[in-house]
């Protein structure tokens, strides 16, 4: 079945790009990583608690690499090879902004755009990812993926064991019972719900304020099918049956490790019932009413690198403004 100009994503999802080769068979080739760290031209992103260094060039940003000899120690990543150029992440503290708050996460002294242009900046996907180039885009997400899979899976599950790091950072081992650990990716299905009259279903936590709205979301459950998972979903926050998911797209969302698998999915009938636990409030919508809403200030969507922005553009037919 051929998609109409309407399901048509409008561009490419902001972090589902890179243009590296992941080079996954070279990742336990021991020999070869040690070359690969020795050779002055391999570069390497730094990565602490999500956030890179960027800088801006005129109104793009790109991350800063560094040589081998120049990072400092830390946890070792190959993200893979361009042009006979190895990259690698290291976790470590970023140069310079060593600043964080009671959670260990990394201070931001400035906003980006108050940022002199070629000054490091550290900055996180959700506030970079938009403005990179593919490349670093694709390399940033790497980093942070496997960054947040590392900091959370330091102890072998089965007997406790500090495990360590092997494959260039794609395996952990446990030194006791040689079992091996891999990085953990969770699948999550985002749906975009129209009625028969073409609206859009916009909802909102309970931990958002109000005016925040994107469509729902939800894990994917074991022994479980992307479309299966739309269904049920849509049900348990909205008590609204929906059909016919169709798949459009997906994008790694590693916060701290998901994959969102975008639908757009049609309801059977609109009358909404929210589970209190999980939606605070959700409102059906014309384009024109969102427009208005969105002109008006009641109504701020996801921002553009989210794949939730994407589908409501997707189905409003053109780029919105009104970011979180």
């Amino acid at each position: 079945m051929e998609t109409t100009a309407e399901e048509q994503l409008l561009g490419p999802l902001l972090l589902a790009r890179g243009t590296i080769d992941r080079s996954a068979l070279l990742r336990g080739d021991a020999d070869w990583l040690a070359k690969a760290w020795a050779d002055p031209t391999s570069r390497v992103l730094l990565v602490s608690d999500g956030h890179t260094l960027v800088r801006r060039a005129g109104d793009q940003v790109e991350v800063i690499l560094y040589t081998t000899r120049e990072a400092p120690e830390g946890e070792r990543y190959l993200l893979g090879v361009e042009h006979g150029v190895a990259y690698f992440a290291v976790a470590a503290p970023l140069p310079g902004f060593a600043t964080a708050d009671t959670n260990g996460r990394v201070v931001s002294p400035l906003g980006l755009g108050d940022t002199p242009e070629g000054e490091p900046f550290p900055a996180g996907l959700r506030q970079a990812g938009a403005l990179l180039g593919d490349r670093d885009a694709g390399l940033l997400v790497y980093a942070v993926a496997l960054e947040a899979w590392h900091t959370t899976h330091e102890f072998c599950p089965r007997c406790g064991s500090r495990t360590k790091v092997e494959a260039g950072g794609h395996i952990r081992v446990c030194p006791e019972d040689g079992s091996q650990h891999f990085p953990r990716v969770d699948p999550a299905v985002i749906m975009l719900v129209r009625d028969e009259h073409d609206r859009c279903l916009l909802a909102r936590g309970p931990q958002w304020p109000e005016g925040r709205l994107s469509i729902l979301a939800g894990f994917v459950e074991p022994g479980e099918s992307l479309e299966h998972a739309v269904v049920r979903e849509v049900a348990e926050e909205v008590g609204i049956t929906v059909v016919d998911p169709r798949y459009l797209g997906s994008q790694p969302w590693p916060f701290p490790r998901s994959l969102m698998l975008g639908f757009f999915a049609r309801a059977i009938g609109t009358e909404v019932v929210c589970d209190a636990d999980e939606i605070a409030e959700a409102r059906w919508f014309s384009r024109a009413e969102l427009l208005a809403a969105l002109r008006s200030g009641e109504v701020r969507l996801p921002p553009p690198v989210s794949i939730a922005r994407r589908l409501i553009e997707t189905w409003y037919g053109d780029h919105l403004t009104g970011d979180w």
